[in-house]
């Protein structure tokens, strides 16, 4: 596990007692359907349901055996005594190890949602502050015509919308178990079993399985977490590009006392929306080790166990981790719409090009010829640093069909926000 980015209440679903403590409630499940069905006496469950289990004593059977589930139940049994022939009775290691990981997931995903759901809400209330602040649009990095920063966070609120759904479905593809046995054929224990022993969980009971709950789940899982962080990094790549100096339109949080360079002492970086797009990088690596877990030989080998007690732990941790702190940078961001102004009139008018366009061709000109006046003012007021609304009123293929006031009617910001509370209103918005 990633100790410096857990977080403690993922940290715990996470942690050795927390799985043991998942294996069992599994064990505990199946013997109370085996009493169900008759197989072990009641009198015996009393005893089952009071087992515990000794993280030390595990350890030290462990040195022995080389097998983390006898060790466990050799824990177990020494807490019970004859009722321990009972436990795990017709069971394989899977049956237990692959239906409490499922518990585990779920129950990280159950985090994971009430992360995504402060983001949202954060984003929608940065994104509604900033409805109409105008900010130019950029393309290619090169600037484009004018949008609205709150139009900017609305789209990010949707993207992370469709996040809380992929998750919602990712947690119900590994919401279920599998108690069926050394292939997944109920030889040794009985289909009912596994649909009393999944009922009591909470859990779906698998339609069919081999020894192991078919891999696909988990990569649905890891693949989901990894779309997360990639909608994370993109939104921190956007707040570190518009905090470049020569930009600064908006800057993550910096707080008193902070530093942002041992040499240069003026220094505010973006270390915060750096470290997300570095670790959103750590999960997608994983999601591609999720889905090289999918192919096992035959019924099932191991070949997916140890990179799964990296790969699903550190994914959990990681994207609970930095969702946290884009969250903390979403509330704390700092926004600049003077300097947002400024970036506006950099290129002298340049952004207005297109209304210019589409105005000369409802004069009667044909697209290409519109076009190519166009462009030769624009490259002109680019090269010479000149005003690009000057120029066309000298322009006699410009000023013969278009009058000073139409042309600087053109030049208008707010015609780019006229849709604005439109497009707010269909994502619901206020």
């Amino acid at each position: 596990m990633i100790e410096r980015y857990s977080r403690p209440q993922m940290k715990k679903v996470w942690s050795d007692g927390s799985k043991f403590d998942k294996w069992l409630r599994v064990e505990i499940a199946v013997s109370e359907a085996w009493v169900e069905l008759g197989a072990i006496p009641k009198e015996a469950l009393t005893k089952i349901k009071a087992a515990r289990f000794d993280l030390a004593r595990i350890d030290e059977i462990l040195k022995v055996t080389h097998h983390d589930m006898t060790a466990f139940l050799g824990s177990v049994a020494e807490s019970l005594g004859d009722e321990s022939r009972f436990v795990h009775l017709g069971l394989t290691s899977s049956d237990v190890m692959d239906t409490a990981l499922s518990l585990q997931m779920v129950e990280a995903a159950s985090i994971l949602e009430k992360d995504i759901d402060e983001l949202i809400r954060a984003l929608e209330a940065k994104a509604v502050e900033h409805k109409h602040t105008i900010v130019i649009g950029r393309t290619h990095g090169v600037r484009a015509e004018p949008t609205t920063f709150g139009l900017k966070l609305a789209l990010w609120v949707e993207e992370m919308k469709r996040n809380r759904y992929r998750l919602a479905e990712a947690r119900k593809v590994v919401s279920v178990g599998k108690i069926s046995g050394a292939v997944g054929t109920y030889a040794s224990v009985p289909p009912q079993v596994e649909k009393i022993a999944c009922g009591r969980l909470g859990v779906e009971q698998a339609p069919l399985s081999s020894q192991i709950l078919q891999r696909d789940r988990h990569a649905q899982f890891v693949t989901t977490l990894a779309i997360i962080a990639s909608s994370l990094e993109k939104f921190a790549t956007e707040i570190r590009g518009l905090q470049r100096t020569e930009i600064l339109e908006v800057e993550e949080p910096f707080e008193p006392g902070q530093t942002g360079s041992s040499a240069m002492p003026h220094k505010r970086n973006p270390e915060l929306c750096e470290r997300v797009c570095g670790l959103s990088r750590l999960i997608r690596g994983h999601a591609l080790t999720s889905m090289e877990n999918i192919a096992l030989w035959h019924e099932r080998d191991i070949s997916h166990s140890s990179a799964e007690r990296i790969i699903l732990p550190d994914s959990c941790l990681v994207l609970d981790y930095i969702l946290d702190k884009f969250i903390y940078i979403m509330k704390g961001l700092q926004v600049y719409p003077e300097r947002m102004k400024e970036n506006l009139e950099i290129t002298k008018g340049l952004i207005f090009s297109q209304r210019v366009l589409i105005a000369l061709i409802e004069k009667g000109l044909v697209r290409d010829q519109a076009y190519e006046i166009v462009q030769r003012n624009s490259m002109k007021a680019w090269k010479e640093r000149v005003s690009f609304l000057r120029l066309l009123e000298k322009d006699p293929d410009v000023n013969s069909r278009l009058s000073e006031g139409e042309l600087e009617g053109l030049f208008d910001y707010g015609y780019y926000l006229k849709h604005v509370d439109e497009a707010f209103e269909r994502v619901g918005l206020g």
